[in-house]
């Protein structure tokens, strides 16, 4: 079953919302001259500290993200192309210039990884994964997931983001959100055309696959010039 819903309640980030809506004078440190670690407060409430996330939870890792992606995933909270009230609620009313200054912070930060966790499917289910996620399917026009998001799956720079060290309920329930419209990228929306083509069990098997993975080291983005072949279509989310 594809679940789009986090959990319900933020009333810590929502408690701390003012102060990460007005980039105002905060404690400045030597280590964080510009004082991010505490005008971030509201995404470490819910993402872990520094960002880091874990890998048995729902919110996703942001932490040495693509600033690119980050940026873009920010804005598209803000301006109602992915659906979630709370970050649509911290978000509204801030400045591109802002958010970029945001996605460059937590894309900047370098924090290990824990370790993957044991998916707990048969053998079959994630074989299916595992082959999505390296070869695609030519029969029903799917490209690889590796074709996009790179052979190590650590993400493209600028824009697109490495998927391991995920949890597997957001793999799953953003997989899910594509597809049934509640997530939406700039046109061209390649990801949404993709995930109209997978089924339920394509979703869960590929999500299970990725996050049982271990984080390869170094774990940042490669550059698109490292890239073997072209991006197998256009979208628009990754510019």
């Amino acid at each position: 079953m594809l679940s789009t819903r986090p959990p319900a309640t933020l009333a810590t980030a929502l408690a701390l919302l003012g102060l990460l809506a007005s980039p105002v004078a905060v404690a400045a440190t030597t280590d964080d001259p510009r004082g991010m670690t505490a005008r971030v407060a509201a995404c470490t409430a819910c993402h872990g500290k520094d960002g880091r996330a874990t890998p048995g939870g729902y919110f996703p890792r942001i932490a040495g993200k693509p600033a690119g992606y980050l940026f873009h995933q920010l804005v598209n909270f803000r301006d109602g192309r992915r659906q979630y009230r709370p970050m649509t609620h911290l978000l509204d009313h801030l400045s591109d210039d802002y958010l970029r200054e945001i996605a460059e912070h937590f894309a900047a930060l370098e924090v290990p990884y824990p370790p993957p966790v044991t998916p707990g499917l048969a053998a079959p289910v994630l074989a299916q994964g595992r082959a999505l996620v390296l070869k695609g399917d030519a029969a029903r026009d799917i490209p690889a997931c590796v074709r996009c998001h790179g052979d190590a799956m650590t993400g493209v720079a600028p824009a697109i983001p490495g998927l391991l060290g995920l949890p597997r309920d957001y793999l799953n329930a953003q997989l899910g959100a594509w597809q049934t419209g509640q997530r939406h990228a700039a046109a061209p929306d390649c990801m949404a055309k993709i995930t109209a083509k997978l089924t339920s069990t394509d979703i869960t098997a590929v999500a299970a696959w990725l996050a049982a993975q271990p984080v390869p080291v170094p774990s940042k983005a490669v550059e698109r010039s490292a890239l073997a072949q072209p991006l197998p279509m256009d979208c628009g989310g990754v510019q």
